[in-house]
């Protein structure tokens, strides 16, 4: 008998990619229930959809009774709000959590956090031993969630939680779409610092890998707390490099001062102009990487993309999505177009 599964957040990149993961790999094991703020889109007629709030307690009532399995994908972008950022986090998955466990009867409850929670770090790799620094509301309020999950599983419910790099593949747009749009324009590139410092990525791809064996492996193994990334990085400048050299245009990475930039951008930031939020920009000229080897050791975890592979298999699918979509609305989320501010003048020097 197939084991129902609950996705929140399913039309975000990594619940779009989840869903056809889990349909295409292992259809005959599970029905997919999906569960998400907006209305759901046509590639998702296949399966049951329910359109809601994770916050409203009646609906999430409603419809955990039956599932057996949840997959809590749904977040909340550094871009919304304070209040809201944590309303959405810390309210939406305690009401989740909740109603799971005193409400229905869910076996587990996989939490997908962020290494987010590691602040901005100052040493690589960083284990899932190290403190978590409370540094904005995005990283703040899973922190906080993280805290609540794991208070279940004092309880004895399973719970794993996930802590992913940022990632991306299929449906990902937000800041890396600037990166693939100055590439596809035959433009120059510009990187913060000399571009030296290992930094780490992860494909969607390898994230669902992740979460099909936290939701299907050894209970007493999965029920813990896990970095998911790339195996396989070089320098921040090589990888970024590969976009350029992939497009055709014989343009390259240029490495601008991080003391100026920074403020710069730290200005652009305050005056609303600027794309990027302070611990996206704090950590792109560090080393920022965690270290994997419990997510293999524990889950089996074996991730198939190289950050050159993730980048490139994803200006790929920018390309494509452009000719599709070539008039496509900006937004706050991760898969869409964000709007460049004040950085798309800056194009026009590189």
């Amino acid at each position: 008998m197939k084991q129902k599964v609950l996705i929140t957040g399913n039309s975000g990149v990594l619940g779009i990619n989840l869903v056809d993961y889990l349909h295409k790999h292992y259809s005959d094991d599970y029905e997919l229930v999906l569960f998400d703020i907006q209305h759901p889109a046509e590639h998702v007629a296949a399966f049951t959809t329910i359109t809601g709030d994770i916050r409203d307690k009646n609906k999430v009532r409603e419809i955990i009774k039956d599932i057996d399995i949840v997959l809590h994908c749904a977040s909340a972008s550094p871009s919304f709000e304070d209040e809201e950022i944590l309303d959405i986090i810390i309210n939406g998955t305690d009401n989740l959590l909740e109603n799971s466990f005193e409400v229905g009867n869910v076996q587990r409850f996989v939490y997908i956090s962020s290494t987010s929670v590691y602040g901005v770090a100052d040493k690589s790799p960083i284990l899932e031993t190290d403190k978590v620094s409370p540094y904005d509301p995005y990283n703040k309020g899973k922190i906080i969630a993280e805290q609540h999950c794991a208070s279940w599983r004092d309880q004895g419910k399973c719970v794993p939680i996930l802590r992913p790099r940022s990632f991306l593949g299929p449906h990902r747009l937000g800041t890396f779409a600037i990166l693939y749009e100055w590439a596809s324009e035959g433009r120059n590139f510009p990187m913060l610092g000399n571009g030296k410092n290992r930094y780490q990525l992860l494909d969607v791809e390898d994230l669902c890998q992740a979460i099909y064996m936290a939701m299907s492996g050894d209970r007493d193994k999965v029920n813990d707390l896990f970095n998911i990334g790339a195996a396989e990085f070089s320098s921040i400048r090589e990888d970024y490099q590969s976009v350029l050299t992939e497009a055709g245009y014989g343009k390259r990475i240029i490495c601008l001062p991080a003391l100026p930039m920074t403020i710069a951008l730290s200005i652009l930031e305050k005056l609303k102009v600027s794309p990027f939020y302070k611990r996206l920009y704090k950590k792109l000229n560090k080393p920022y990487y965690v270290s994997i080897d419990k997510a293999i050791n524990q889950l089996g975890y074996q991730p198939k993309f190289s950050n050159k592979d993730s980048l490139i298999r994803n200006y790929y699918w920018y390309l494509e999505d452009r000719k599709k979509n070539p008039d496509a609305a900006t937004g706050l989320g991760n898969n869409t177009l964000w709007k460049q501010g004040a950085i798309k003048y800056a194009k026009y020097f590189f």
